[in-house]
């Protein structure tokens, strides 16, 4: 018997499978981004993902949530939760929290809110801010890094470190 020598990877590299977790886009404006909420809403896997955005303040991270709130059927006021550090919010067969720990300083507001038991329970989790919870939450199926290029321009990168934010990213 002769075994044919073996010439391709058989075991994807680290790097190969971090750069295919990894997309960059532009949004040129407002339309790009709540065009990439429709896509993203219009994700079954969405409605148990645990989503992070991350940029500075005045990036669009509210302005994505909002757009991604209205695809997904969330009907009424979208606020940003700054003060409340979350806001629930319910859509067509599907409970959503809008996280924002901006202000969050002190773990122990974890338990006191309830977050351990929101985490742990059935539907989408998106969190603005998310390093000042790091300790605190599960890892982030999909993290959106938003930089403001200009008044309108951002660059957007997208990491999925998880099978279900791949599975997002794939299909965007």
């Amino acid at each position: 018997m002769t075994v044919a020598p073996h010439t391709g990877q058989i075991v994807e590299s680290g790097t190969d499978a971090a750069a295919k977790a990894t997309r960059h886009v532009t949004w040129h404006s407002e339309e790009d981004t709540a065009a990439f909420a429709q896509r993203l809403a219009a994700q079954p896997l969405l409605a148990n993902a645990f989503v992070t955005l991350h940029g500075e303040l005045g990036a669009g991270k509210t302005t994505l949530v909002r757009h991604l709130l209205r695809a997904l059927g969330v009907q009424g006021r979208i606020k940003s939760p700054t003060y409340a550090v979350v806001e629930p919010h319910e859509a067509p067969g599907l409970s959503i929290w809008h996280f924002d720990f901006y202000r969050f300083d002190d773990p122990r507001e974890w338990e006191d809110a309830g977050f351990r038991d929101i985490f742990a329970n059935p539907g989408l989790k998106v969190a603005e801010w998310p390093e000042k919870a790091a300790a605190l939450t599960p890892l982030a199926d999909l993290a959106i890094h938003i930089e403001a290029m200009d008044d309108t321009e951002r660059k957007v990168t997208l990491h999925a470190p998880t099978a279900t934010g791949r599975s997002l990213l794939q299909a965007l």
